[in-house]
């Protein structure tokens, strides 16, 4: 009797020994939760983009027609270098396709590339198009939190691309023209980047700082070089 007595008396306190534990172990479980968040989070680390291509430079006769796209994916290394983490660097590599519609006719001969503007042609399809492996630079300002998937973004920075593979495209009269591997387009472009938005949904913006063809493109009729550089205006999504 004296020992159930005794158990009846210790059993309140070993009752708020044992709460006062858990409520100590899920205090320590959370902190130590709440402090891995906020010590590792990290943003917007693959990005899909889709952009209307602009050609800038164009020689004289030289225009644009139907839809030029781009298409770009890859992913970024999200560093935060403050810490709050609304402030970081991003090292990415990804892949990029862009095409270009326009009155350019890139053809092939004995003395090498020759380009022509269209001119009382008929034909359905004048295009060439680009493949790159990019290498994008950014520097990131956003108002994200570690629980805060809904934020104001502004990231800027620079984008290195490597022309692994090109095509050029002609459908018409007299006969079709396919050319690949063209040589006169630089295998080097690098251009200046800035996406802005809020969210899923961002603005984005890529302006060339180097041509796409080289010095020794020039129109066959004049003699003025081709170059042309671009640039893309489109939307970028970013994923975790």
């Amino acid at each position: 009797m004296k020992q159930l007595l005794y158990l009846f008396l210790l059993f309140p306190l070993l009752s708020i020994s044992a709460q006062e534990g858990d409520q100590g172990l899920s205090k320590s479980i959370v902190q130590d939760s709440i402090k891995i968040v906020d010590d590792a989070y990290r943003e917007d680390q693959f990005y899909v983009s889709v952009t209307y291509n602009l050609l800038e430079n164009k020689p004289d006769g030289v225009s644009q027609n139907g839809f030029s796209s781009g298409f770009h994916f890859g992913f970024i290394r999200d560093m935060p270098i403050n810490a709050q983490r609304n402030v970081a660097l991003g090292l990415g590599l990804g892949l990029s396709t862009n095409s270009y519609n326009q009155t350019l006719l890139i053809s092939n001969s004995t003395s090498g590339y020759e380009y022509t503007v269209l001119d009382d042609v008929t034909y359905s399809k004048n295009k060439f198009t680009t493949y790159l492996v990019e290498f994008p630079v950014e520097f990131r300002w956003r108002t994200s939190t570690a629980k805060d998937y809904d934020f104001w973004r502004i990231y800027s920075g620079v984008k290195l691309g490597y022309v692994f593979y090109n095509t050029s495209k002609f459908r018409g009269s007299p006969n079709d023209i396919s050319l690949s591997n063209i040589s006169d387009i630089n295998k080097l472009q690098v251009g200046l980047t800035l996406s802005a938005g809020y969210s899923n949904v961002n603005f984005h913006l890529y302006y060339a700082l180097n041509d796409i063809f080289d010095k020794s493109a020039k129109l066959s009729s004049t003699g003025e070089t081709v170059a042309m550089n671009t640039i893309k205006i489109g939307l970028l999504f970013y994923i975790l």
